[in-house]
């Protein structure tokens, strides 16, 4: 028997929320990773922040738990050019040993795993 669905809508809502939250106070982060390609790289990074954060409240209540959990989906399919970014330009500067260029690679798959933490939590 494992933990409840339950618990974990809540650890992704925390995760988000956290996530939402420093796009608002490092937003310089989150502009530096961005593909050139995307335009208005700081007013996205507030709209993915806030979607963030609804989107982790959304889980929370079963009425819109659903629309939440699509949405959180969405934006992670949405992000997922900024993460092949931010590991293509790592390894670049600092070649594929580096500590960070090694997260950054690691990350990618996990982004899928995500993707379906929050079905199986949210939409099963």
């Amino acid at each position: 028997m494992g933990i409840s669905p339950e618990v974990h809508r809540y650890i992704i809502a925390g995760l988000f929320l956290i996530t939402g939250t420093l796009h608002f106070l490092k937003p310089k982060f989150f502009t530096g990773i961005m593909p050139d390609y995307i335009p208005y790289h700081l007013a996205m990074v507030y709209i993915s922040g806030a979607a963030e954060i609804v989107g982790g409240l959304g889980i929370l209540f079963e009425n819109t738990q659903s629309w939440a959990g699509w949405g959180l989906i969405l934006l992670l399919i949405a992000v997922f050019p900024a993460n092949i970014n931010m590991t293509v330009e790592s390894i670049q500067k600092s070649g594929y040993t580096s500590l960070f260029s090694m997260a950054t690679i690691a990350r990618l798959p996990l982004q899928f795993a995500l993707i379906y933490w929050i079905y199986w939590a949210c939409l099963k």
